[in-house]
């Protein structure tokens, strides 16, 4: 029992037309006149000459009036019944009621939804809905063109009727030949029992067909089974290289890793390479350029040196004489020795001399210097070069120790 069918349960009476005021704390203790009376009420609902036994004081009369009424609704309404929950009179005989109440209540709201379309359509009759009736139209046009068209044709042939109607007359009273009937009825049995031996082949053929289909699809099930065997021996069984297999691949792998850290090498070593020349070509620009700074110095210094020689020459050239007071002064000065022009001329040409030897001797030395610096850079360079491809080769050929034709 559940509040569900109480409360459907007491709303179907109520909407039913049951006099009596049913509330749902009637059925929580046995009740049996309450259910008596429930049940005396639906079976005159649903046929009002039934005569059911209404005496229910003694056990017998209870036990004869539920059978009663379980009989009437199983023979009229064909629905059965539980006489035991019945009988019980609480919340599980208001289940078995239900069921009785449920068909009530369904007949009552189909009569009133019949009503409710049968004045809908009283009121419907004199409503007329073009819109709705467009698609009639179209029918009702299409309809009109077929009859049309079958009349004529109908019309064409009524008019071929004079001529059928002998030829049907001449056909109808012409008499028949047994010969050439019996001859007609034997070839259409024969055609008959021809395609009967036919459909009996083809119905053999198609029980032989369905044998060989089942042997072959035996034989595809046991070759099936016998390679999943074969299957699971070979993925159970390992393989008698399998070994040799593994040792390889370790060794593979402990080259590849050798083969990775000498590469990583040789990379590092090629880049210590570039920066080492690169170094050495910005250390010979450097000598290059103070090289060249100095012999640009040496040049000025020459021609400063030429300049001053030249302006004391001009200076020795450009001496004044005095007259008057000179030559009282010469009376009374002691003579001294001057220098003569060709001395002047030699002194000149000894230090311009000196001084190109001096520049001379410069210019030598930076040109050894250079000279030096420039085969130190080579041998230097050779030796790094020499280094460089003893390690690429130590690198590619691990084993040897030099490459070919050197000891």
């Amino acid at each position: 029992m559940s509040f569900r069918d109480l409360r459907n349960f007491t709303e179907m009476m109520r909407a039913l037309g049951y006099p009596r005021l049913i509330s749902m704390e009637n059925f929580r203790t046995p009740n049996f006149t309450l259910v008596a009376e429930i049940l005396i009420w639906l079976v005159k609902r649903y046929e009002p000459q039934m005569d059911i036994p209404t005496d229910v004081d003694t056990e017998s009369d209870r036990i004869f009036f539920i059978k009663a009424v379980a009989q009437f609704m199983a023979t009229k309404a064909h629905i059965k019944l539980n006489t035991k929950r019945l009988y019980q009179a609480d919340g599980y005989a208001v289940k078995e009621m239900l069921k009785i109440t449920s068909v009530l209540y369904s007949a009552m709201k189909t009569k009133q939804m019949a009503l409710g379309d049968r004045s809908e359509e009283d009121n419907s009759k004199f409503k007329f809905d073009l819109g709705s009736r467009i698609s009639d139209l179209k029918t009702a046009r299409q309809l009109a063109s077929e009859v049309t068209a079958k009349g004529a044709s109908l019309f064409d042939l009524l008019g071929k009727e004079v001529d059928l109607r002998e030829m049907r007359t001449a056909a109808i009273a012409r008499p028949l030949e047994i010969n050439e009937t019996e001859k007609a009825l034997r070839a259409a049995i024969k055609e008959v029992l021809e395609s009967v031996e036919k459909t009996k082949d083809m119905l053999g053929n198609v029980v032989s067909d369905e044998t060989s289909l089942d042997n072959k699809i035996e034989k595809k099930k046991q070759e099936l089974e016998r390679n999943r065997k074969r299957l699971q021996t070979l993925q159970s069984v390992r393989p008698a290289f399998m070994d040799e297999y593994e040792k390889i691949e370790e060794d593979l792998q402990k080259q590849y890793e050798t083969f990775v850290e000498k590469f990583r090498n040789l990379c590092f070593l090629e880049s210590q390479l570039d920066e080492y020349h690169r170094l050495e070509q910005e250390r010979f620009e450097e000598a290059e350029n103070t090289l060249r700074m100095m012999q640009h110095k040496l040049r000025e210094e020459e021609r400063d040196l030429m300049k001053s020689s030249l302006k004391d020459e001009d200076s020795d050239m450009d001496v004044p004489e005095d007259e008057g007071s000179d030559s009282d002064m010469e009376d009374i000065r002691p003579s001294k020795p001057r220098p003569t022009r060709n001395g002047i001329m030699k002194e000149e040409r000894g230090l311009l001399g000196t001084c190109r030897a001096v520049i001379v001797m410069r210019l030598k030395t930076a040109r050894s210097m250079w000279t030096r610096m420039t085969r130190k850079m080579k041998k230097e360079r050779r030796r790094r070069a020499r280094i460089w491809r003893m390690t690429a080769w130590r690198a590619q050929c691990p084993g040897v120790l030099g490459p070919p034709g050197r000891a």
